[in-house]
């Protein structure tokens, strides 16, 4: 068994508790600013509107804080774009039109902007986009449907500065965006915990889960790229997490989706999850949020009771992030295989993206209420 531990600014180290997952437990360092109560509200309204600069949000709230430490800094431009991606940032939808990858594109990037995740962008109507549209309608009290219409168009679409942000975008990439480490990760746990670290496996990896895009959809858009420092590829714009405080979490298995609510039970964002499986399903009832991890590590345990601790890693079994539970051996966490989520089973925990999770953990309340329904 091992304690979770975290790393104060003055390097104190901290026993927090230990933490069993599914048979196996998890550790890691995590920062004041993430453990820490939110005690300061968010200011009542953060913008989704980037004005060249993606996920760097403003104000001295906990939340706040928190995000601009767990996400990466994104500064773009709208120049150099091919035709293609000006044709996606300009595209308008209309009643009965097909949904083709540049609608579908300008759609998934919509949602997100509203806070209702659709997993990694790739242009295509697929379950999570219908999951993040039908979240998105139940939040603005549309009906729930299983085909955009114009409606939910026009919802979508009613905020002029958020409508006009660009989709597509031009970026520079750094020495540090193409330095990142990778790894070869074997199938063998024992193996896997040799490794320094569960880094990504390639450089396109990395750059698709920065950008919240597919890998084969990062690299349709840059079929000619090297992916060298000083060169300027096309990405997705994330835009800007939800910065409100979320009070209470709700896992729905039927709809493999996790709905996030303030104080006021008003629902303020949503999430593609994978909820448990046949084998090892989800708890019941009501749980609260007892530990918020950054970066955990893994500790995996074999039938004959040996125990190989996995190290920290966007590839880690539990991703980036553990969000444990008051149920003992639950939790929400991150996942190494953004494209499978709502695809594949869990052991009865509640799987986002990476990307997902980090957005929640900084922004989730200490104690606040976990419903599996």
């Amino acid at each position: 068994m091992y304690q979770l531990t975290r790393i104060s600014k003055a390097l104190t180290v901290v026993s927090l508790s230990s933490l069993l997952f599914m048979g196996q437990s998890i550790a890691a360092e995590t920062t004041d600013s993430v453990s820490a109560s939110n005690s300061v509200k968010a200011p009542a309204e953060v913008s989704p509107v980037t004005n060249g600069v993606s996920q760097k949000l403003t104000g001295d709230s906990k939340a706040a804080t928190s995000l601009n430490k767990l996400l990466p800094t994104i500064k773009y431009t709208t120049e150099n774009l091919s035709d293609n991606a000006k044709k996606i940032n300009n595209v308008i939808w209309t009643a009965d039109a097909e949904i083709d990858r540049n609608i579908g594109t300008k759609l998934q990037a919509l949602l997100n902007w509203h806070h209702n995740g659709v997993g990694p962008v790739d242009g295509y109507w697929g379950k999570n986009t219908r999951k993040a549209m039908q979240a998105f309608q139940k939040a603005n009290g549309l009906n729930i449907t299983d085909t955009l219409n114009a409606e939910t168009w026009q919802a979508l679409t009613k905020n002029e500065k958020l409508t006009t942000q660009p989709v597509l975008v031009s970026y520079q990439l750094t020495e540090a965006d193409v330095n990142v480490k990778t790894t070869t990760i074997p199938a063998d746990s024992v193996a896997k915990s040799k490794l320094e670290g569960m880094y990504y496996e390639s450089l396109t990896e990395a750059l698709a889960e920065k950008f919240h895009i597919s890998e084969k959809y990062l690299k349709s858009l840059n079929p000619d790229a090297s992916f060298t420092a000083g060169e300027i590829i096309t990405v997705y714009n994330p835009g800007n997490p939800n910065t409100k405080p979320v009070h209470r979490v709700v896992a729905d298995k039927a709809t493999e989706t996790l709905y996030a609510y303030d104080e006021n039970n008003n629902l303020i964002a949503s999430y593609p999850t994978t909820v448990g499986s046949t084998a090892t399903p989800s708890p019941t009832g009501t749980h609260t949020v007892k530990v918020k991890v950054h970066e955990p590590n893994y500790t995996y345990t074999a039938n004959d009771g040996s125990k190989s601790i996995i190290p920290p890693g966007p590839n880690n079994p539990v991703g980036s992030v553990w969000i444990g539970l008051s149920k003992p051996t639950y939790g929400i966490h991150g996942s190494p295989d953004p494209a499978r989520i709502s695809r594949q089973a869990s052991a009865g925990c509640v799987r986002l993206t990476n990307w997902d999770a980090l957005s929640l953990l900084g922004v989730i309340k200490n104690g606040a209420t976990v419903e599996f329904s």
